[in-house]
């Protein structure tokens, strides 16, 4: 049964993509399908600064998210489900170089992303939507839209690689140092570009501060329905402690 569905899947283009699929060799589960375990919830914050919470300061950020995040979040037959609203959903793990696959499907309005060591980001659009063209949203997902200004490195898309809403989508994303390396639906949509530290990004390039070394993996949630499954991550360097 299950190798039929697998060449079921390749023949329907979507081997990555299939509800259910296990993780490829070398990869973990970071999300059950069952419950919301591993996880919790931030906002857009410079984690260096809850990092340096007390123990106990930081445990009752942690358990004061969770109220916010079983508002929006909740797992439907296996399915990661926000309502476009509240916290993002962010890994209690901490990850250095490390790489990523997660499938997304969202709605007309959303806009959304993945943040990386807690950093923004990897780009989620509506590309459809005009209202939005001018900050780029017409070139597609998966650019580091928080880069700068049109034209940054990693900024902007490759490729329009978005599939028509109602599809699931299914993002590659590699990190290591810096340097962020994305294919979405196996189109190349960014080629190594290092991503900016986004908190000290006012700075003059040659006197910003270094990206954060290590920070949680989280799931944006920004004006519309947005849902997540088969969520991989293969650590690339030795795995941390946290």
């Amino acid at each position: 049964m299950k190798a039929n569905l697998r060449i079921l899947c390749i023949f329907l283009g979507v081997s990555s993509i299939c509800l259910g699929a296990k993780p490829p060799q070398g990869f973990k589960a970071i999300f059950n399908g069952k419950d919301l375990s591993g996880w919790w919830g931030l906002k857009t914050e410079d984690p260096a600064k809850w990092m340096a919470l007390s123990p106990a300061e930081l445990e009752k950020k942690k358990k004061a998210s969770l109220v916010d995040i079983n508002k929006h979040w909740k797992v439907v037959n296996g399915v990661l489900v926000n309502d476009g609203k509240g916290l993002y959903l962010s890994t209690v793990k901490n990850y250095k170089d490390f790489e990523l696959l997660v499938d997304y499907k969202t709605v007309a309005g959303a806009d959304s992303g993945i943040y990386l060591r807690g950093v923004p980001q990897v780009q989620i659009w509506d590309s459809l939507d005009k209202g939005k063209w001018n900050l780029g949203a017409d070139k597609g997902s998966g650019g580091l839209w928080n880069n700068g200004k049109a034209g940054a490195p990693g900024r902007d898309p490759l490729v329009h690689a978005d599939k028509p809403f109602g599809q699931w989508n299914s993002f590659r994303i590699t990190m290591k140092g810096t340097l962020v390396t994305v294919l979405l639906n196996d189109k190349l949509v960014v080629d190594k570009a290092p991503l900016n530290n986004y908190w000290d990004r006012k700075t003059p390039a040659s006197t910003r501060k270094p990206l954060i070394g290590k920070g949680p993996i989280q799931l944006q949630t920004h004006g519309g329905e947005i849902s997540w499954r088969n969520i991989f991550v293969k650590e690339l360097s030795a795995p941390s402690s946290d």
